[in-house]
């Protein structure tokens, strides 16, 4: 994959997401609509490839008025993922040497890659994750649009410390996955199929298109790194 092409794959990625996110905020009246009102048209905009480099700048100056509208990402880590790919694509536009846009999409890559690691290191030291006990308590009393039918998986303690474990280890060895191509897309399908199911039982559906927007950068670098050297 040519980092052109990369480039392009990651702003249409981004600027799906974007679209998704913002048409849950047109029910609500006064500038919080109006915000995403214009996150609309400037992702449609990204989406289309018209005037890339400036619509990348003015989704990432709208982002910030829309930090401070929420005093920060109320969304947490896919908040912090969008506007990482945005700031490196803004970045990106406005390099004019070829090496440094490699430098700051590779950044993007390892940003994601360890993203998985950290996440599966702050799970694994600790023990109510290691006993299986953290997702005992997801499942039985966090607020998330679990359904009823789903709030008795709290009663596997066995077969929740086993899905623990096996989302703990798959975290952290995925920067592994970078050293071959194959396990490169098999991690991702994974990591994917994580999200959306994280997306239909949690209801936690920003993580998975915000994600899905960085993965170009990881197959560009894999190849830009270990094919062409």
């Amino acid at each position: 994959m040519s980092l052109d092409l990369a480039i392009r794959v990651t702003e249409i990625a981004l600027a799906m997401a974007f679209l998704q996110q913002s048409i849950e905020h047109m029910q609500v009246p006064g500038d919080e609509r109006h915000l995403f009102l214009l996150r609309i048209i400037l992702s449609i905009f990204l989406l289309f490839g018209f005037q890339a480099q400036w619509v990348c700048l003015a989704l990432g100056i709208l982002g910030v008025f829309i930090l401070k509208r929420f005093q920060g990402p109320y969304n947490g880590g896919s908040d912090r993922m969008g506007m990482l790919i945005l700031c490196c694509l803004a970045l990106i536009h406005f390099m004019p040497a070829l090496r440094w846009q490699e430098y700051i999409f590779g950044y993007l890559a390892m940003q994601c890659a360890l993203s998985y690691f950290i996440a599966g290191w702050v799970k694994i030291v600790n023990p109510e994750w290691r006993n299986g006990h953290a997702l005992q308590d997801v499942f039985r009393f966090s607020a998330y649009p679990v359904s009823e039918s789903l709030r008795t998986w709290a009663d596997w303690p066995r077969l929740l410390c086993l899905m623990s474990w096996v989302v703990m280890l798959f975290e952290l060895l995925f920067p592994l996955a970078l050293f071959s191509h194959i396990t490169l897309i098999t991690g991702l399908v994974i990591a994917a199929g994580f999200h959306f199911a994280n997306a239909c039982l949690l209801g936690l559906n920003r993580f998975l298109w915000i994600w899905l927007a960085a993965y170009p950068s990881i197959l560009w670098l894999q190849e830009r790194i270990f094919v062409h050297g």
